[in-house]
């Protein structure tokens, strides 16, 4: 009889996986590694992720891994831009290629009839190894061959079709910058994998995420039809069913802790795939909350109190100040309020230390309803 997996054991596997129940002693690049990816289409993102997962971790860390090259942000998964090592770069990029096309044969479908996708594809190729771009001048100068066509469209077809990075000081914590493309091949010095090793990076993927269904594994991917892949691993894969008779897949030796395992309070950054890698993401958020963090704007930055998420933070760095603002979606126990504030703390001490922190009755201010939080509501220092 097939064990049954409830939502809770779920949960815990996935943040056992994740680190997110025990911060662990791992470099950036090995972290990143083992998450396969972090997504990163909000550039300091994967500094906070790294923060609620690594022991020590700075900012210098990912900030100098970017700038000597050996991790890269490019587009991926779900044709969303993602931060990995330059080895993985090249493994992931053809598995990706079936979600790039998708976007292109769907939401430009219309704007790209008739286009000879391979020559805007070649032309972009052309431009780009002459000089960086921005996403702006891309536009501009293909569409200069290309007046009858909507310019974002054109850029859209080489950013999808040609491996791209988009490098630094692109995402260099206290620098930034604009996004500006380059081929990933001139970066890196490698080209991407002639083919995808679907079994091993599904296998990663459940090292990462599972136990997962089939629709779990394509909802990471931004790809169809994969359950023939997960067919042919069966036979060395752990398989249970979920509340609702759902088959999940696992590696058999993969981390799977009980329901009551202790989860503490993490703060995970705007587009953190442990949000967006499961069809039903309900180990780790309710369905109403998840309508409260995903908006028409993207993802919001959320926060986990008992492995579950239970609101959404937002920080404000100012030149010698930082203030981190906590909306909680349900009220707090005096405990839970406690340690949101004293992991609050960390995080600020992460972003801006030495800064004055807006810190009151604990270490955040905590904005929304009356009733968000056990206790009298804390006002903003002054």
């Amino acid at each position: 009889m097939t064990r049954v997996l409830g939502r809770r054991e779920l949960g815990r596997a996935l943040l056992a996986r994740q680190w997110l129940l025990e911060r662990v002693d791992a470099t950036a690049e090995e972290a990143v590694t083992r998450l396969v990816g972090l997504q990163a289409q909000a550039p300091y993102a994967p500094y906070f992720g790294l923060f609620s997962r690594l022991r020590k971790f700075g900012t210098a860390d990912l900030a100098d891994a970017l700038t000597e090259r050996r991790l890269v942000r490019v587009a991926l998964m779900r044709s969303t831009v993602h931060l990995v090592t330059t080895a993985d770069y090249r493994s992931l990029r053809p598995w990706a290629q079936p979600a790039l096309d998708r976007e292109l044969n769907t939401a430009f479908k219309t704007m790209l009839t008739g286009l000879d996708r391979a020559a805007v594809a070649e032309s972009g190729r052309t431009l780009l190894g002459a000089r960086h771009l921005t996403p702006r001048e891309l536009r501009a100068a293909l569409h200069e061959r290309w007046p009858d066509r909507e310019p974002r469209a054109l850029a859209t077809v080489v950013r999808n079709l040609v491996p791209l990075v988009q490098v630094p000081p692109r995402a260099v914590w206290g620098v930034g910058g604009t996004t500006r493309y380059a081929m990933a091949a001139d970066w890196t010095g490698a080209e991407p994998a002639p083919a995808a090793d679907c079994e091993h990076i599904v296998l990663r993927y459940l090292a990462a995420f599972g136990p997962a269904a089939v629709t779990d594994v394509q909802t990471w991917a931004g790809r169809t039809r994969l359950r023939p892949v997960l067919e042919g691993l069966r036979p060395q894969l752990a398989v249970f069913r979920d509340e609702h008779g759902v088959e999940l897949f696992d590696l058999p030796d993969a981390p799977r802790p009980g329901a009551d395992a202790p989860a503490p309070v993490r703060f995970l950054p705007e587009y953190d795939n442990l949000l967006a890698s499961h069809a039903d993401r309900t180990r780790v958020i309710s369905e109403q909350d998840r309508k409260r963090v995903m908006t028409r704007n993207g993802m919001r930055a959320a926060f986990l109190v008992d492995g579950q998420v239970t609101g959404a933070w937002k920080l404000h760095l100012g030149n010698a100040s930082a203030t981190l603002e906590i909306d909680p979606f349900r009220p707090l126990t005096t405990t839970e309020r406690a340690e949101v504030e004293a992991e609050g703390a960390r995080l600020l001490e992460f972003a801006a230390p030495g800064a004055d922190h807006d810190l009151c009755s604990g270490r955040a201010t905590f904005i929304g309803r009356e009733n968000a939080v056990t206790g009298p509501l804390a006002s903003a220092a002054s």
